[in-house]
C-alpha cells in the first residue's frame, strides 16, 4: 500500500515531477511503483531509464522492480543503472561522433595517475593525484582545458590546467576515457550533435533519477539534454541529505528544476517508516537551522520511543571504551544482534581507538566507508607472518610474507616453487625443506627461501616461551620491516604513519597475550581466523563501524554517533574555517547520521582529544545544542555556557545509567 503522498508521486505522469523524499520515507518504493505505472501507461521497458549513483543501489532497485513488475519478464529490459553506466552505453553506441571507437578503454584510477605523471613530467605520485582531483572537479563543472586555464586562480591551478590539456590529448590518442569522461563526453555528445540528441530522447522516453540532490553540474546537463523540453522525468531526492558538495554535488540543481521546467510538480514525502518520533524530533530540530528550499518535517507512526542520549568522555580512548560498554549492554540487556548496531563518525581516523576497544572486548566488527585496521597493507603484511605461524600450509600467507621484504625472491622463483609443491602435493612452505627443491628453483633462490623457512621455524620455537609482543617486535627488526616501509612509501610522513599502525598492532598483540595468558602462536591463530573471514567476505554477526558519508542510505536499530564535538562535527580547522555553506553541509551530515537510527541513538563527545603530541580541549558540537533546543547556536557566551552546564548534568545521569546497565549485564553473566 502507498500512502497518499506516495500515490500522488507515482500517479503524476503528465510532466516533470520532483519528489522531496525525507529520510526513511520510502523513495525506492515510489520509484519502483512508478516504473510499474509507466509500463501500464504503455511505455516499453527499454524506454524507461532509472538512474542512481552506486551499483549496489542500482542492483537493489532492479531487484525491487523485478518483484513488482516482472510478470512478463520485463524487468531485465529496464534501463536501471548508474549515471556512469548509462554514459558508457551512450558512448559505445554513439561515441563515433566524437571520434571514439566502440571498443575504447576505460582507465582505472591508478592508470590515470600514471598518465598524469607523464603529462606533468613528474615522478611525484602525490602531485599527480592532486592534479587528478582538480581535473575531476573541472570536468564535473563541464570545463574544457581552455576554460580551466581561464578560471585558474593561482600558479598551482595554472600548472594543473596545462597538465589537463596534455592529458586530454593523451586520452584521445590512446582511445581511452576516465571515470569523469563517462558523464562529460555524453553531455558534449548531446550538446554538439542534434541527431544524436534526438535519437536518445526518443530511445529513453522517461527518466527517474534517484538521490537527485547528489547530482553535479554535468549530471544535471545530462538529464536536461536527455529529457528535452517536455520534461519526461521524476527526480527523487532530499535537500536535507545533500552531503557531497566536496565532490561537486550542488543544491543549485534543485533550484534549476523550477526555472527550467516551470510546470514542475513538487511532492513531499514526510512520513518516516524507519525511526521513532524521539529520533525524528532531534533530526528535525537540527536541520531546522538550515535555509530551506522545500520545508518539511518528518513524522512516524512508530511511537515516541526512547529519548536520544548524549554522553561525554574524558578523551577518545574513554569514548571508545564507553562505546564498547554500550554495545555490551545492548547485547545483554536487549538481546540485540551485533549486526543491528552501528558506530558512526565523521572522519576515518576516529575508527582507530574504536577498533582497539572492540578488539579488547572481543566484539566482532566490520569497517564500512573506510579502511579497517586489518585491511591496511602494512598490517596485512605482518598478519601474513602470523597466519603462516598459525598454519604453515597457508599458501596465500606464504606468498605475501616471503616477498615482504623481497629478500631476493622473485616471481619466477615463486612460480617454480609452486609447480614443485604441486608435484609433491605439499604446501609451498613445506616444499622449502624437500631435498630436491634447489634443483627446481635454482641454488641461489633456494638459499633465500630456506633462510626464510629457518626464520619462521625459529619464531615458532621461541614462541613457546618468549612474550608475544617482544618476539613480534624482534622479528620485525630482524627482517628490516621499518626500513622496507620507508622505502615503499610516497613520503616520510606516510612511512611514519604506516609504522605507527604497525607499532599499535604490536601493542595490541602484547596486551591481548598478557590478558589471555597465551603466546604468539595462539594469538596468531586468532588473527588468522579474523583475516581469513574478512578476505572471504563472510557475513558475520558484527558491529558496523562507518563514516557518516558511507552511512547514507543505510539504517540500523541501534546507532552510536561518536565525536560530536566542535572541530570534528562540524569539521573545521585553522586552515579550513567554517563558512555558511560548509556549516550547512556539516549540519546535513549530522542529520543523515541521526536519521540512520531506528530505535535508539546515543551521541558522544570528548572533553579532550589528541592533537599533535598533546591533547586539546573540546566542546560539544553546536548541533547537540540545536537538537536539544530546536534553535541554532548563537554567539552569546552566557547562553552557550548555560547549555553546556545543562548538558553536563544530563551526562552525569547518562553515565550513572550506563554503569548500572553494565553492572546488570555482569550480574547476568
Amino acid at each position: 500500500m502507498l500512502n497518499a503522498a506516495q500515490e500522488r508521486a507515482v500517479a503524476h505522469l503528465s510532466g516533470p515531477c520532483l519528489v522531496i523524499a525525507g529520510a526513511g520515507s520510502g523513495k525506492t518504493r515510489v520509484i519502483t511503483h512508478k516504473i510499474g505505472r509507466l509500463l501500464r501507461a504503455g511505455l516499453e521497458p527499454d524506454q524507461i531509464a532509472a538512474i542512481t549513483f552506486t551499483n549496489k543501489a542500482a542492483a537493489e532497485m532492479r531487484e525491487r522492480a523485478a518483484q513488482l513488475v516482472d510478470k512478463r519478464g520485463v524487468a531485465s529490459k529496464l534501463a536501471i543503472s548508474t549515471f556512469h553506466a548509462l554514459g558508457v552505453r551512450m558512448l559505445r553506441e554513439s561515441g563515433q561522433a566524437l571520434g571514439l571507437k566502440p571498443k575504447f578503454s576505460i582507465l582505472a584510477a591508478d592508470d590515470v595517475t600514471g598518465l598524469l605523471r607523464d603529462a606533468g613530467a613528474t615522478t611525484d605520485n602525490a602531485q599527480a593525484r592532486r592534479w587528478q582531483w582538480t581535473i575531476s572537479l573541472w570536468k564535473n563543472a563541464m570545463l574544457t582545458p581552455e576554460a580551466a586555464a581561464r578560471v585558474a586562480e593561482n600558479d598551482d591551478e595554472r600548472v594543473a590546467a596545462k597538465v589537463y590539456a596534455r592529458y586530454a590529448d593523451m586520452l584521445q590518442a590512446y582511445q581511452a576515457v576516465d571515470f569523469d569522461d563517462l558523464i562529460w563526453l555524453p553531455v558534449t555528445l548531446l550538446q554538439q550533435h542534434a541527431d544524436v540528441r534526438e535519437h536518445w530522447q526518443n530511445k529513453l522516453r522517461y527518466l527517474l533519477v534517484d538521490e537527485y540532490q547528489d547530482t553535479n553540474a554535468a549530471q544535471y546537463d545530462l538529464l536536461r539534454l536527455l529529457v528535452g523540453d517536455k520534461g519526461r522525468f521524476t527526480a527523487v531526492g532530499d535537500d536535507d541529505q545533500s552531503i557531497y558538495g566536496w565532490r561537486g554535488a550542488t543544491l543549485d540543481n534543485l533550484r534549476r528544476l523550477q526555472t527550467d521546467w516551470p510546470t514542475l510538480e513538487v511532492i513531499k514525502l514526510e512520513q518516516n517508516y524507519r525511526s521513532t518520533n524521539a529520533i525524528l524530533r532531534a533530526a528535525n530540530a537540527i536541520i531546522h537551522s538550515n535555509p530551506k528550499l522545500y520545508p518539511k518535517s518528518l513524522w512516524s507512526e512508530h511511537g515516541e520511543g526512547e529519548a536520544v542520549e548524549v554522553r561525554a568522555a574524558q578523551n577518545e580512548d574513554e569514548e571508545a571504551q564507553m562505546v564498547a560498554a554500550r554495545i555490551q549492554a545492548l547485547r545483554s540487556g536487549r538481546n540485540a544482534e551485533l549486526a543491528h548496531i552501528a558506530v558512526l563518525y565523521r572522519a576515518n581516523h576516529q575508527s582507530r581507538p574504536l577498533e582497539q576497544a572492540l578488539r579488547r572486548a572481543n566484539i566482532p566488527y566490520v569497517v564500512s566507508g573506510g579502511q579497517s585496521f586489518f585491511d591496511r597493507a602494512e598490517i596485512k603484511d605482518v598478519c601474513a607472518y602470523l597466519r603462516l605461524l598459525a598454519n604453515p600450509d597457508d599458501d596465500p600467507a606464504f606468498l605475501r610474507a616471503v616477498t615482504t621484504p623481497r629478500r631476493g625472491i622473485g616471481p619466477q622463483t615463486l612460480a617454480a616453487l609452486s609447480t614443485f609443491a604441486g608435484q609433491w602435493k605439499v604446501s609451498m612452505f613445506e616444499a622449502l625443506f624437500r631435498d630436491s627443491m634447489p634443483a627446481a628453483v635454482g641454488a641461489r633462490p633456494a638459499d633465500h627461501l630456506r633462510e626464510f623457512g629457518r626464520l619462521l621455524h625459529d619464531i615458532e620455537w621461541r614462541a613457546r616461551t618468549a612474550p608475544a609482543g617482544e618476539l613480534l617486535r624482534e622479528m620485525l627488526e630482524t627482517i628490516g620491516f621499518r626500513a622496507w616501509l620507508e622505502e615503499h612509501s610516497d613520503n616520510p610522513r606516510e612511512a611514519e604513519q604506516r609504522w605507527k599502525n604497525v607499532d599499535d598492532f604490536c601493542g595490541w598483540i602484547e596486551r591481548k597475550a598478557e590478558e589471555d595468558k597465551v603466546g604468539l602462536t595462539q594469538i596468531a591463530q586468532t588473527i588468522s581466523l579474523i583475516t581469513q573471514l574478512q578476505e572471504r567476505g563472510e557475513q558475520r554477526d558484527a558491529v558496523t563501524l562507518c563514516t557518516l558519508h558511507a552511512a547514507k542510505g543505510l539504517e540500523w536499530p541501534h546507532v552510536v554517533l561518536a565525536g560530536c564535538e566542535e572541530g570534528l562535527l562540524p569539521f573545521f580547522t585553522d586552515d579550513r574555517p567554517l563558512t555558511d555553506t560548509t556549516l550547512e553541509e556539516e549540519r546535513r551530515l549530522m542529520y543523515v547520521g541521526v536519521t540512520r537510527a531506528r530505535q535508539t541513538l546515543v551521541l558522544s563527545w570528548c572533553q579532550k582529544r589528541k592533537q599533535g603530541r598533546g591533547a586539546a580541549g573540546r566542546s560539544p558540537s553546536r548541533f547537540i545544542g540545536e537538537m536539544q533546543t530546536g534553535q541554532p547556536k548563537t554567539s552569546n557566551k552566557d547562553a552557550a555556557m548555560a547549555r553546556i552546564a545543562a548538558l553536563r548534568s544530563r551526562l552525569g545521569a547518562a553515565a550513572a545509567e550506563e554503569s548500572a546497565a553494565a553492572a546488570e549485564a555482569e550480574a547476568k553473566t
